[in-house]
């Protein structure tokens, strides 16, 4: 049973959903974010609709600067991309929704979301339809030339300082460091059930850096043990499974513990030595006693 739930499917669109309202947080008083938005009586929905109630106040957030009244967005997962047919297809949902509601189409945009490269895509709107695609700023690009305007954010190109949150349903972390931030962050808003849903996600996706980084940082420890014991658990079933020995097991313990250890006195350097000198890290095991 715990190795079931540990493969449950990732659900990516409803922690996007969160995301999204995190990032754009500073004017949320200004914003109706719908989730899915039904278009007609046929299952056909808009993954994300974001409405500015007051046109007139900018927002200033990155991911929203190309903001209009009327914003659709389209979101792919890690594992999938946005292709030519996906581009036409969130046209013909912005047309629908506007033919819909009789509204004006200069107080439309679109925003398209993935985390993998469009190349084709853009190779063909470059070529093909002669558009302009403008880089405004790390992982957000506007395409120039039609009458919705588009911009294309690529989640794992963000910026970690601008778009800490967004940047990490990317796919997997850079390393623990932007684990650690996050872990920080986390902690700010633990009680709000938004940001707990993408950390959920963030932590399955990346489970052998967070079981490191638990060994790391006595936060995450606290915040999340519930979680990470059951990974844990999870894991430890596997190694036996696969024939680990004691003393195998053993010694992921003794590094767990000497790792825990130089990284709350800071000495990145040192453990970094360790991982690629046995000697040393043999004369670390006996300085600390492990």
């Amino acid at each position: 049973m715990e190795q079931e739930k540990v493969l449950r499917p990732l659900q990516w669109h409803p922690v996007f959903y969160a995301d999204l309202q995190i990032e754009l947080e500073a004017v949320k008083e200004n914003l109706i974010c719908e989730n899915e938005h039904q278009l007609g009586t046929k299952p056909m929905a808009i993954d994300v609709l974001v409405i500015k109630k007051q046109t007139e106040l900018p927002i200033r957030k990155n991911i929203g600067r190309i903001f209009r009244r009327y914003n659709v967005i389209e979101y792919k997962s890690p594992e999938d991309y946005i292709g030519i047919d996906d581009f036409y297809k969130v046209f013909a949902y912005a047309y629908f929704y506007k033919s819909e509601k009789s509204i004006g189409i200069e107080e439309m945009t679109i925003t398209l979301v993935c985390s993998r490269y469009p190349r084709k895509l853009l190779q063909y709107l470059q070529k093909e339809k002669d558009l302009e695609i403008e880089k405004t700023e790390e992982g957000i690009y506007y395409i120039k030339g039609l009458d919705i305007p588009v911009q294309l954010i690529l989640l794992h190109q963000l910026n970690r300082k601008k778009n800490l949150w967004l940047r990490s349903i990317g796919g997997r972390l850079s390393g623990w460091q932007e684990a650690e931030e996050l872990i920080q962050e986390y902690k700010k808003h633990k009680k709000d059930e938004r940001y707990r849903s993408v950390m959920d996600l963030i932590v399955r996706v990346n489970r052998d850096l967070f079981l490191e980084v638990k060994h790391m940082c006595q936060a995450l420890e606290e915040l999340m043990a519930d979680e990470l014991e059951e990974m844990r658990k999870s894991g430890w079933e596997e190694g036996e499974k696969l024939g680990l020995s004691s003393g195998r097991q053993e010694g992921i313990r003794s590094f767990a513990k000497l790792s825990k250890i130089l990284l709350r006195q800071n000495r990145q350097k040192e453990l970094l030595r360790a991982l690629e000198d046995e000697q040393y890290l043999e004369q670390l095991f006996q300085e600390y006693h492990i």
